[in-house]
């Protein structure tokens, strides 16, 4: 059963100019240690490719806070929410901390999605009641002579 939903979109530029004016302390607010450091290699190897890394990041934690229903205030906050990605290169949420206790502790699971494109970053975020599994459903046997 869904218990929130949340999307977010993100302007590229506005991610770009807060770069340039503040330097790298946007991404140190907004980024894990593992989101971070990916971050600074992206941004050595291609600085476009960083600031849509950033923004990326930054919409699906905005679109997980309102799938939540917790905005920005605790336990909620950019550092303890990390989108990592799975070998296929799926983005997957992996949470931190007192967000995750409080996550776990409500029984939830969270899916994201994320795309980007020039000037925008979006994603989507599904956020579920983790179900018990259920048994399996065994066919009716058909009647024997």
């Amino acid at each position: 059963m869904i218990y929130g939903i949340g999307t977010d979109i993100c302007d590229v530029r506005r991610i770009r100019e807060s770069l340039e004016r503040h330097g790298d302390r946007f991404a140190e607010k907004v980024l894990s240690e593992g989101e971070l450091a990916t971050w600074r290699a992206r941004t050595q190897r291609w600085p476009a490719r960083g600031v849509s890394y950033l923004a990326t990041r930054f919409s699906a934690k905005e679109a997980f806070s309102k799938a939540v229903g917790l905005g920005m205030r605790m336990p909620m906050t950019w550092r303890n929410c990390e989108i990592a990605k799975l070998p296929s290169g799926k983005p997957e949420i992996v949470l931190h901390g007192a967000l995750k206790e409080w996550f776990d502790a409500q029984g939830l699971v969270a899916h994201i999605t994320v795309t980007d494109e020039t000037d925008y970053a979006a994603s989507f975020c599904v956020i579920e009641y983790q179900q018990e599994p259920r048994t399996p459903v065994r066919p009716a046997r058909e009647p024997q002579d």
